[in-house]
């Protein structure tokens, strides 16, 4: 890799891990104050937002050979995390303040604060055994709880409401399914490609944990 690719990957990943470690903070100090979970998306909602919309340059990462990810399963996470919080969370206030925003966002800004920082420290070459540990085991606890009783569960929470504002409705006109309908296709499929991505991570951890266990035998 080019000292330049290698440079801007570099500052990607601190902002990126920088932003998420906004967001985490903002979260439990809203928690701490309040003592109450309905706030989450006023503190750090539109932040949010902003970077999980911005993350589709790791799509163009991958598709460009910058990072060796791939294109797919960047895509797939990019697609669903954006339309779950910018296509569904951001545009109804109804769901805002339901438990299922908190631990969804808990969820990302954990991980996200754990991958970027540790991307961040391999372009510099330094990255703590225990960053990269955290790294490929956290995911097993923080990815199921995120999807499950996070962004599914509020995704069918918001049904209702979904169907009295006719969400979407001057878009999928022009289709052959509503909505409403995509959303229960979706939900079907959801757990497919939790399972898809899940085991891809699985084995991303076999991979990168067992060359760094043979790095300290030697």
């Amino acid at each position: 890799m080019s000292r330049l690719s290698n440079l801007y990957l570099l500052t990607y990943n601190s902002l990126q891990g920088f932003g998420w470690m906004v967001s985490l903070y903002r979260l439990l100090g809203d928690f701490v104050a309040t003592k109450s979970t309905s706030g989450a998306y006023s503190s750090t909602g539109e932040l949010v937002c902003f970077l999980q919309t911005s993350a589709f340059l790791e799509v163009i990462h991958g598709a460009v050979g910058l990072v060796p990810t791939g294109v797919l399963l960047p895509l797939m996470q990019w697609g669903g995390r954006v339309h779950f919080v910018v296509a569904v969370v951001r545009q109804l206030d109804e769901i805002q303040q339901l438990p299922s925003v908190f631990i969804t966002f808990l969820a990302w800004s954990l991980s996200e604060v754990i991958r970027y920082f540790h991307h961040a420290l391999n372009c510099l070459g330094v990255c703590p055994f225990w960053l990269t540990y955290l790294r490929y085991t956290a995911f097993i606890v923080l990815y199921p709880i995120g999807v499950t009783i996070g962004e599914m569960w509020l995704i069918y929470q918001a049904i209702p409401f979904m169907i009295k504002k006719n969400l979407y409705a001057d878009v999928f006109d022009y289709l052959p399914l509503s909505y409403y309908n995509f959303i229960r296709v979706l939900l079907l499929v959801y757990p497919l490609l939790f399972l898809k991505l899940y085991l891809y991570l699985f084995k991303q951890r076999r991979s990168k944990l067992g060359k760094q266990h043979k790095k300290k035998r030697n």
